[in-house]
């Protein structure tokens, strides 16, 4: 569970990482999980951490929040500097404990384009001076980089903003692809014909005297062409006998088969009578199967997706971390395989849903973008996020609901 949460968020979130760093966006935190630290490293001006809480994560990038620290008229503070004498370093406390920098009186500053600090020094001259692109704030022995507007996410075109919000998702759909090529190389690539593959012990097609490699050409005197059509009759007639024309070493043979009974996804009663389907090795195949696959996973999403805004929803239709970690659970106790279609599933599941254009999510993000690219300005910073604040308030209410659900459901 902790593998595959951790490729799903890691992979979604690097994709920010990347596009707003080739976009040239001071990216200052990668975070795994929510809360208290737990581990952390820092590499290319970035912070990377995993954090307690596992539900979801982050990037971090300048000018996405105010930015904290201000220097005003008066501030005392220590310089250090690099060797072509710009400002690498600015102390605003503890400076004692940096014996070496100079320490001036702020009489005005700007770091936000000219990056120039003007002071008054010890001995009372007023004094500019440049500051390095990359300088630091140190405050409680701790470093901030300073964020020139060409190194924040509003300095940056639509179209490189955008991109640095869709390539999240974008990830989510590219890993779902690898996931199910690989699935399909290793595994074999499900065949469309409808050909028996494995015959269970003791299912209905044993008895019934289906085999191996039998190609099923016709049910009930209907023709069926591909793996999907057999398999929809099957499931809509469990136990009525139904008679099957299969070709089998060149002759043509009827056999009648009574589907057995189980409950299907929906909880709806539906046939099966005990064969697998057959596999096959195939780069190019495999390579089609995963866009396929991919595509055949968003649809089914979309469907629910469906429901949902047509009224028709119901809290069984979606599941919170306790769902997904029970679901992965059962997923991953049925082999390496399964695993793999199951987290390509979430995957297309995450990228879909983070893309809707619901406030505090990435396509509600891409939606004030958007608005922008329509009035020519920029919506107010305030009242964007205010709008992203109430909607991340109400998927933590939702999230509490549905975890609720689960845990009625799975545990009680």
């Amino acid at each position: 569970v902790i593998i595959i949460f951790g490729l799903l968020v890691s992979i979604h979130e690097w994709g920010h990482l990347y596009f707003a760093k080739r976009a040239g966006i001071l990216c200052r935190e990668f975070a795994i999980g929510f809360g208290p630290k737990l581990y952390a490293f820092k590499r290319n001006e970035t912070l990377y951490t995993i954090r307690l809480l596992p539900l979801g994560g982050y990037v971090r990038m300048a000018g996405e929040d105010p930015e904290m620290i201000e220097l005003k008229p008066g501030h005392q503070i220590g310089l250090l500097f690099n060797r072509e004498g710009n400002v690498k370093k600015i102390i605003l406390n503890n400076k004692a404990k940096y014996p070496d920098a100079r320490i001036v009186q702020v009489e005005k500053a700007d770091l936000l384009h000219d990056l120039y600090i003007e002071a008054y020094d010890e001995d009372g001259e007023r004094v500019r001076f440049r500051v390095d692109k990359k300088a630091e704030f140190i405050q409680d022995n701790q470093a901030i980089q300073i964020a020139p507007w060409d190194r924040q996410f509003g300095s940056k075109t639509i179209g490189q903003r955008a991109l640095a919000i869709f390539a999240g998702p974008l990830m989510n759909f590219v890993l779902a692809v690898v996931l199910l090529i690989a699935f399909a190389l290793f595994q074999g690539m499900p065949v469309n014909e409808p050909k028996v593959g494995a015959v269970s012990p003791n299912s209905a097609a044993s008895e019934a005297g289906l085999k191996e490699g039998d190609l099923v050409v016709a049910i009930n005197g209907q023709p069926v062409e591909t793996w999907e059509e057999m398999t929809e009759i099957i499931q809509a007639n469990p136990n009525r006998e139904i008679m099957f024309d299969v070709e089998r070493d060149g002759k043509l043979l009827t056999l009648p088969i009574t589907p057995h009974e189980r409950i299907g996804q929906f909880e709806e009663k539906e046939g099966f009578i005990g064969i697998s389907r057959p596999t096959e090795f195939n780069l190019i195949g495999s390579i089609v199967y995963g866009f396929k696959q991919t595509y055949l996973f968003m649809t089914m999403i979309f469907e629910v997706l469906g429901l949902i805004v047509t009224g028709q929803f119901s809290l069984d239709y979606v599941a919170g971390p306790v769902g997904i970690y029970t679901y992965t659970g059962e997923a991953a106790a049925m082999g390496i395989f399964v695993l793999m279609q199951w987290a390509a599933a979430l995957s297309v599941n995450l990228g879909i849903i983070n893309l809707l254009p619901i406030p505090a999510m990435d396509g509600g993000r891409l939606l004030f973008i958007g608005l922008e690219a329509i009035r020519g300005k920029p919506i107010d910073p305030q009242k964007e996020g205010l709008v992203h604040f109430v909607g991340f308030a109400i998927l933590m209410i939702l999230m509490i609901v549905v975890t609720w659900n689960d845990i009625n459901k799975f545990f009680l």
